[in-house]
This record gives structure tokens, C-alpha cells and sequence, in this order.
């Protein structure tokens, strides 16, 4: 088959919010397209009118936009439902399928259906991931294909949907196999000649090894968003879910990925969402990012959450990355106020100075007097945290450093817990670190 030819799609339905094992499948439809330079459909399967609503496809959309998944087409199965009564009359009108009628088991039920006449035959496919598959169909008898004429049943509306998009790969979750054989039946009496490719993705599965769901509280992937992850990490560790790639590589860009996918590398066994692992994936990507690029997107996200950000925000921003995994975890540090010292004033309780410090007033003093001395000899622009720990660190080791750096800490920060005193000091500068010492020496 021609690759520009190529035609995915991701069909969920919009009964509940995007969950991590239907993002996968996205994911992997996505890559297959654009690694072969296809077509990448978007398509909403709301044949569930009663567990439907507008608020989850909504949703959907978002996360796919986040995910950073630009669709080719975006179609929504419920207007094409004169299109599917087409097809219903014809296959009727040539004796493939008929209006059965039924005997209803409880008042309400349909008297009526329309069921689909099976050769009661053996179906064999090839699945890309699993090879050849046969299933006899004969004990699926004459199924269902339609609650009535203007009512497809989900897999009636599929195929016909599929045969008009022109979708040439059908790559989905392993949960569809068992359905696989009845859509084989309807592409035949709709008279299909070529059958799309199908490759079934193992599951992803929870911690507790039952499949990820929605309706096993899975948390849509939205609200990962929502917690500070960013879409690159959240798609590069789905995309490894069943897939490896050659090499060692695990830190892949959007583009990466698809340049390095092939669809003959997913796996069989099922794969486990670890959230501790995306975390790691989250940093990995967050510390790829430049200052300015992670400030920008700390800044975006704290106005998602409608709060404002600190306007000391740009000298923080490399010691947020380093010591946060997610952008959330970032503005936790800043609403503890561990970094308040970046305030033009702080207070404390003189007592806090000696603390920590494993010795007496006048030991503090003189240590808080040394280094005051010692500091004031580095330059204005060479007044780094590398060179406040070059210079007062040979020192607190001599002297001990308990006696030496926890009063300094304090001193500059004014919190019994912080950043280390060189990591303070280098933030505020040289002038303001001074200023603080000789204010924490006046009370002793």
C-alpha cells in the first residue's frame, strides 16, 4: 500500500473524560500517520445517545489539542446517521441483513431489530502485532446491527464510518479483537474489497494489573494538565507503553517519536501506567527546557489555576526546575513561601540564629562577622552561589558547620527551612545579603 495513502483514525466515545489507555491509542494512531505521511482522523462515536454529552466531547477535543495531536478531519458518527440508514436499506434490500422480529422479555423492548445474515464462516485476518487470526463466526448467529433502520449499533456505524473516511489502518486496543470478526461480516455484505490493516494494542494497565479505565477511576489526562505535567513528557511516556524503540533512548520530542516509530515494535504484553515513572519523564523534559521557555509555561499555568504569579519569578526559575518534577510542584514550593526571602523584607525570631547552630551566641556572632567580612570581599558581578560557597565553605568546615551555616542561613532567608544559605545568597544578591547578616547581628 501506497504510505501517502495511509489513513488512521481515533474514534472515542464521548461518555467520560480521556483516560491515559485511550490516549495511547491516540498516540500510536497518530505516530503511524504522520510517520508515513497519512491522513490522521479525529472521530466521535456518540451512538451512546444516553450516556453522551457535549461536556466529554469537549473534552476530548482539548486533550487532544494539548496533547498537541493536530487532526487532518474531525467528524461526529451521530450526522452520519442518514448516511448509515443508506446502508442499512440496501443490505436489506439485497437479503444481507433483515427486520427480525422480536419477542420482547420485559415491556419497553423493541418488537423489532435488524440483524445481519451470517455465512456462519471461518474469518482469518492478520494482525500486525499478532499475526494471523481466525475466528468462526458461526456462533455469533444472525447479530444485531441495528435497533431499527434510523438506530445503527456501534459496529454497523463503525464500518460504514471507516469505508467513507477511506481508513486504511484500524489500530486500536486488544479488548476489540472479539468484535473484529463482525465487522469483517459487514465490510463483506457492504461489498469492501480491500479491508483495512488491523495491529490490536496490548492494554495499559493500572498498579493493581486490572485495565486502566474510566470507570475503574482512571484521572483523565486533562487533569494531568491540570497538575503540572506538560504534553511532551505525557506523550513521550505513552508512546513507550508497548512500544520500544532500537536503542537505549527514552527522552523523545513529539517529532522524535515519529521519526523513530515503527508500528512492528509494539509489544504483545501489556504495559503498566506508572505514575511515578511520568513524573520522571515530566522532569526529564521540564529540565530540557530553556529558563525563559520554563518560565513562560510556570507563568501560563499559574494563570490556568487564576492565581498571579510572583514577580520575583524569573530569578527563581532555575532553582524551581531542579528541585520540581511537575510545574504544580513548583508553585507548592512558592505558596510554602520558601522562597519569601526573595521579599524586600523578612523577619524572624532572633532565638532561630542559634537554633540550629550547635553553639553559643558568642560563637555565632563571630562566625556571622567572618563570613560578613569574608563576602564582602567578592565582586558585585562575581557574587554567584558557586562563589559564596568557594569562599565561606572552607570555613564552616574548619569551624564547623552547623555553627557557621545554619545562622547564615537564617540570616538571609529568615525560615528555619530553605534552600541552602549559598543558593539564598546567590539569588538576592550581594548587596541584600550583607544588609541581612549585619540585621542579624544586631540583636546579638
Amino acid at each position: 500500500m501506497n504510505p501517502k495513502h495511509i489513513v488512521t483514525r481515533f474514534p472515542p466515545s464521548p461518555t467520560g473524560f480521556l483516560q491515559a489507555g485511550n490516549a495511547r491509542t491516540a498516540v500510536f494512531n497518530y505516530l503511524f500517520a504522520r510517520k508515513h505521511a497519512g491522513k490522521f482522523i479525529l472521530r466521535i462515536e456518540d451512538t451512546d445517545r444516553e450516556r453522551s454529552k457535549k461536556e466529554y466531547e469537549e473534552s476530548i477535543i482539548e486533550t487532544m489539542q494539548w496533547l498537541g495531536f493536530e487532526y487532518d478531519a474531525f467528524y461526529r458518527q451521530s450526522d452520519n446517521v442518514k448516511r448509515h440508514t443508506e446502508a442499512l436499506e440496501s443490505l436489506i434490500q439485497k437479503d444481507l441483513a433483515y427486520v427480525s422480529k422480536e419477542v420482547p422479555m420485559e415491556e419497553g423492548q423493541r418488537a423489532e431489530v435488524i440483524r445481519l445474515r451470517n455465512p456462519n464462516i471461518v474469518v482469518t485476518f492478520t494482525d500486525v502485532i499478532r499475526g494471523p487470526i481466525s475466528i468462526d463466526t458461526t456462533d455469533l448467529g444472525d447479530f444485531i446491527i441495528g435497533r431499527s433502520v434510523t438506530e445503527p449499533l456501534y459496529h454497523f456505524g463503525v464500518v460504514v464510518d471507516d469505508l467513507d473516511e477511506g481508513v486504511t489502518h484500524i489500530i486500536r486496543g486488544e479488548d476489540h479483537i472479539s468484535n473484529t470478526p463482525r465487522q469483517i461480516l459487514i465490510q463483506r455484505a457492504l461489498g469492501v474489497v480491500e479491508p483495512p490493516v488491523y495491529a490490536h494494542l496490548p492494554l495499559v494497565l493500572g498498579p493493581d494489573k486490572a485495565k486502566l479505565s474510566k470507570r475503574r477511576g482512571a484521572k483523565a489526562v486533562i487533569q494531568y494538565r491540570d497538575e503540572g505535567f506538560i504534553p511532551e513528557a505525557v506523550v513521550n511516556y505513552l508512546a513507550l507503553l508497548g512500544w520500544h524503540p532500537e536503542g537505549e533512548q527514552e527522552i523523545f520530542t513529539l517529532n522524535e517519536l515519529i521519526e523513530h516509530f515503527t508500528i512492528t515494535r509494539i509489544q504483545k504484553g501489556s504495559g503498566i501506567f506508572d505514575e511515578t515513572k511520568l513524573r520522571w519523564f515530566n522532569h526529564e523534559h521540564l529540565k530540557r527546557l530553556s529558563v525563559g521557555e520554563y518560565e513562560m509555561r510556570l507563568r501560563a499555568f499559574i494563570e490556568l489555576h487564576h492565581e498571579v504569579p510572583p514577580s520575583y519569578l524569573f530569578e527563581i526559575v532555575d532553582e524551581l526546575k531542579g528541585r520540581s518534577q511537575t510545574l504544580g510542584e513548583a508553585v507548592e514550593l512558592i505558596r510554602a513561601g520558601e522562597f519569601a526571602f526573595m521579599e524586600e523584607q523578612i523577619s524572624y525570631d532572633p532565638s532561630l540564629l542559634v537554633q540550629g547552630a550547635k553553639t553559643d551566641i558568642e560563637t555565632v556572632r563571630k562566625n556571622l562577622n567572618v563570613v560578613l567580612e569574608m563576602l564582602s570581599k567578592i565582586t558585585d558581578d562575581g557574587f554567584t552561589r558557586e562563589a559564596v560557597k568557594e569562599t565561606i565553605f572552607p570555613y564552616a568546615t574548619q569551624e564547623g558547620r552547623a555553627g557557621v551555616l545554619w545562622p547564615l542561613r537564617v540570616a538571609v532567608s529568615g525560615k528555619e527551612k530553605s534552600p541552602d544559605p549559598f543558593i539564598v545568597a546567590g539569588l538576592i544578591g550581594k548587596e541584600k545579603t550583607l544588609e541581612r547578616i549585619k540585621q542579624a547581628l544586631d540583636p546579638l
